[in-house]
């Protein structure tokens, strides 16, 4: 293990979780893997049989191998996320059936996802919610973008009526997150193959506007198909403080996976530079002073003052 390995697993064990996202769709025949790059922080490797799920950070991969990164417009001027509240709470299937023309296939995968749901899911969610988050984890078929890609690319564009015809989908998804019990406050990751410190100096206001994905693992980074052990890299370490646990209503049930929904406020706390190359960009999560996103539905939500 090389001098940058021995301190990543280091910045493992001194923190809680990671994330990282990824944009395009490469396939390795020589490897005989295929690699889901898409733009939320998911990517799914299928080696052979064996298909195992994994997240990490804003990187393309093009058809020599070679790795870029590419930062998530996080410092853009954007409206906050309204309107799909006043949609009716309706079945899986009839909440996408707006996104029939915009998503491949989507019906499939609609299908899919209610069959692999349990008649009893897990925190008292009913079939619908349950399945309306097992469908957001579903990887398409190359070459095509699954929903939570379609879905994350629209809430990063500034033109919010492109994000109208998801509004029924988000009003189930949205109400199915907010059911899940909220995570204790932890520490999550994300990193790209660039050096941003220059960027984001401390005090920098931040808002991630997609649903990002985390996990609880930094070895996925030390794969040279991700930000490998060399050259320019850079970590974000977030402290979150509206984490969802989705483990139990998602395709990938071995992976650990937390999900922190759009309009995530965060501020630059400190930076470090703890090895050649490698950057950590400390980042606090705090109440936004306006709604950046709204309830998925009315009532009380002064549980919910770190989310709404």
């Amino acid at each position: 293990m090389n001098k940058d390995s021995k301190i990543a697993s280091q910045v493992s064990y001194a923190y809680d979780a990671q994330q990282v996202d990824f944009n395009e769709e490469q396939f390795d025949d020589n490897q005989k893997q295929r690699v889901e790059v898409i733009e939320d922080g998911r990517v799914t490797t299928d080696q052979q049989t064996t298909e195992s799920y994994q997240v990490a950070g804003d990187i393309i991969v093009d058809n020599n191998q070679q790795i870029f990164s590419e930062m998530n417009k996080i410092d853009m001027d954007i409206s906050p996320i309204v309107g799909y509240a006043e949609e009716p709470l309706l079945p899986l299937a009839e909440a996408c059936a707006p996104l029939i023309d915009i998503i491949n296939n989507l019906s499939v995968y609609v299908q899919l996802a209610l069959d692999e749901t349990p008649e009893s899911p897990p925190d008292g969610l009913t079939v619908d919610e349950s399945a309306a988050i097992r469908l957001y984890t579903i990887e398409w078929e190359r070459p095509h973008r699954s929903l939570y890609s379609m879905l994350n690319h629209t809430l990063k564009s500034t033109n919010r009526e492109e994000l109208r015809p998801y509004f029924k989908y988000m009003k189930l998804f949205l109400t199915a997150l907010v059911r899940l019990p909220c995570v204790p406050p932890l520490t999550v990751w994300r990193g790209v193959t660039k050096k941003l410190t220059a960027e984001f100096p401390p005090g920098t206001p931040m808002t991630w506007w997609s649903f990002s994905s985390c996990t609880t693992s930094l070895s996925v980074l030390e794969n040279n198909m991700y930000l490998g052990t060399t050259g320019a890299r850079t970590l974000y370490s977030v402290e979150a403080i509206n984490g969802r646990t989705i483990r139990a209503h998602s395709h990938f049930v071995t992976e650990e996976e937390i999900l922190l929904l759009p309009g995530t406020h965060m501020i630059v706390q400190s930076q470090l530079s703890p090895a050649s190359d490698l950057y950590i960009i400390h980042l606090k999560q705090v109440i936004p002073e306006q709604t950046l996103l709204e309830p998925p539905f009315e009532g009380n939500f002064q549980d919910f003052r770190s989310i709404f």
